[in-house]
């Protein structure tokens, strides 16, 4: 391969994994892109979870053997069976650079392999109809992370050392786009994470409910939300301190995480101040009303609370049409603060009011751009 054309595939993988979305696409573009470069038929990046002693496969790309998944759960393997693994994760290169790649054969190590060697990976070669694979240590922060591998069916060319040496080169590039893709990935949590609590925040809350709500517009999705006040913070804060009342958000704030936990796919949230959230997409409203009303009777056993406030809107539910986030955030809404005013122990459910419901009335008087209270629902205008 001339050196143009490989400079080209270099390009092409930097730029792969520089337009990812998140750590999978990340993955997916590193293995694609390096099997493209090095004339591969299959390739897979792993990942070494020290605390665990084992190489983890992350993905799988181009032609996958029986048994082999694009994105494994569980494709695992001791770093104990490959001795070179150990080699270089022990990091006895560390005083003289970055490792390099080396090439495996079915038949036993090829040029630019290691002599002496014969183990599983020669195993897995045969097992898998593979003739040869080069095998590119990955380096990250100055230590190792895991390993990069592209093979060559039965019968094609078997990869020689100026193909070790090129992905040796390939696995710098597809560190640095890991390191990339984390930092932006960290970047994202903090953006959508609220800082106390650890659940999700405000704006994760508005991105994924106006997601939720188009999917119930086009398909017919059931989406629900759950919105409550933990009753008793300010009184904790003034005669307590707030170190205190901050404790009490963060033992309220898992509460609410284990009642979510009873809906598959639902969003905790902490809304701002003692202003939580569910949202869940796909279970049937009598269920998140359950999920509610246990969420009631566990906040009301928090030693420094006074428990919770909380109001529910479904579209399940007979509430009129919903073809806006801001709707049924501010039948929920309302929904709750009819439940502070009545000091109710269990959740208010917008919509099982009778015809008359006080909870939609309530939520339709609402001026627009503002909910019941004193929120701003920053979605798409109905």
């Amino acid at each position: 391969m001339g050196e143009d054309i490989r400079l080209a595939a270099v390009v092409a993988l930097a730029q792969g994994m520089a337009a990812a979305h998140g750590s999978r696409e990340a993955w997916r573009a590193a293995a694609a892109g390096a099997c493209r470069a090095l004339g591969g038929s299959f390739a897979a990046l792993s990942v070494w979870e020290r605390e665990l002693g084992r190489l983890r496969v992350l993905v799988n790309v181009g032609e996958r053997a029986a048994g082999e998944e694009e994105f494994p759960d569980g494709e695992a393997y001791p770093v104990h069976q490959f001795p070179e693994i150990t080699e270089f994760l022990h990091e006895r290169w560390a005083g003289g650079g970055e490792p390099n790649a080396w090439v495996e054969t079915a038949e036993g190590p090829a040029a630019g392999g290691r002599p002496g060697y014969v183990h599983q990976r020669v195993a897995a070669l045969r097992r898998r109809g593979r003739g040869s694979c080069v095998v590119a240590p990955i380096v990250l922060n100055g230590r190792a992370w895991g390993e990069l591998y592209v093979a060559r069916p039965t019968g094609a060319p078997v990869f020689g050392r100026e193909d070790a040496d090129f992905a040796t080169v390939l696995a710098a590039v597809v560190a640095a786009g890991i390191a990339q893709a984390e930092r932006l990935e960290e970047a994202r949590r903090l953006a959508f994470t609220d800082a106390l609590t650890g659940l999700a925040n405000r704006r994760a809350v508005d991105a994924r409910l106006d997601e939720a709500v188009d999917r119930h517009k086009r398909d017919g999705v059931v989406v629900s939300l759950v919105v409550c006040d933990l009753n008793g913070l300010k009184r904790v804060n003034d005669t307590r301190g707030h170190a205190v009342g901050d404790r009490l958000l963060e033992r309220f704030g898992s509460v609410l995480s284990l009642c979510g936990a009873m809906l598959p796919g639902a969003l905790a949230a902490r809304l701002g101040g003692d202003e939580f959230c569910l949202l869940a997409v796909g279970p049937s409203a009598d269920d998140v009303v359950r999920a509610a009303d246990e969420l009631c009777r566990r906040a009301g056993e928090l030693e420094l609370g006074e428990g919770v406030a909380c109001g529910v809107a479904s579209t399940a539910d007979p509430i009129g049409p919903v073809r806006s986030a801001r709707r049924l955030f501010r039948l929920a809404d309302a929904a709750q603060y009819r439940a502070k005013a009545e000091r109710a122990e269990r959740p208010v459910v917008a919509g099982r009011g009778g015809p008359d419901d006080p909870v939609v009335r309530l939520a339709d008087a609402a001026p627009s751009g503002r909910t019941p209270e004193r929120r701003t629902f920053r979605g798409r205008q109905p």
